[in-house]
């Protein structure tokens, strides 16, 4: 892996998903999750549901920029109509253009010389939804769609697990640990995200996450949030 995509995929890097607990902060306020077992099963839920559709579409997103014999300001639309129709919280879809756009600038920041704006540009919102900038950025700076659904699926964890780190005063170490154990689901995930990539955008994985999207949206009720989503 070159530095370029260790800049991009650094969980530093300041493209605002520090802000995002990914639906962990609704699930401490609500007791659902309470310490670090409960925090591990919330993490392997996302990664067996939503993460398997954002690993794919970030893994999809990565072959059609990696590849210049695909239309990309003609397809990308049609991949981000195809992943927003699969969140039906609108909290949670906001999130994700909001995560998106974060990235987006990121991407400009690090690889001048990528035209992102014009392919974004068809796109509805402020920009495309979070996974199809990361596949994007990780093609541009010359990773595989394995890596860019590795990505998707690791950050499904490593961002709820960081923010009950925060949220619950967990050792940062047992979190670690708990992140490693989850390392195998997580490498499973994005293999499976590389081999679907090039299916039809309608074809890709839809799982779904009901208990999450509730969460989302009644995240956006509380009074006091240390997190945007």
């Amino acid at each position: 892996m070159n530095a370029l995509l260790l800049l991009l995929l650094d969980s530093r890097a300041p493209a605002g998903a520090h802000h995002h607990s990914g639906g962990m902060e609704a699930a401490v306020m609500t007791g659902l999750v309470t310490d670090l077992a409960s925090a591990e099963d919330f993490c392997r839920a996302r990664l067996r549901t939503s993460a398997k559709v954002s690993a794919a579409f970030a893994a999809a997103s990565c072959r059609l920029f990696g590849n210049e014999r695909l239309s990309v300001p003609a397809l990308l639309p049609v991949l981000d109509l195809e992943y927003e129709t699969r969140i039906a919280s609108e909290a949670t879809r906001s999130a994700s253009r909001q995560l998106g756009k974060g990235l987006t600038r990121l991407i400009r920041s690090v690889i001048v010389e990528a035209d992102v704006a014009t392919a974004f540009s068809r796109c509805a919102g402020p920009a495309p939804h979070q996974p199809l900038v990361l596949g994007t950025g990780v093609a541009l700076a010359g990773g595989d769609p394995e890596l860019a659904g590795r990505a998707a699926a690791l950050g499904a964890c490593a961002g709820p697990a960081s923010a009950a780190v925060r949220l619950l005063g967990l050792d940062p170490l047992a979190v670690q640990a708990m992140l490693a154990r989850l390392a195998p689901e997580i490498d499973q995930v994005a293999m499976a995200a590389a081999a679907m990539a090039a299916m039809p955008p309608a074809s890709l994985p839809a799982d779904g996450a009901p208990a999450l999207d509730l969460l989302a949206d009644y995240h956006l009720t509380a009074e006091v949030r240390l997190f945007a989503s």
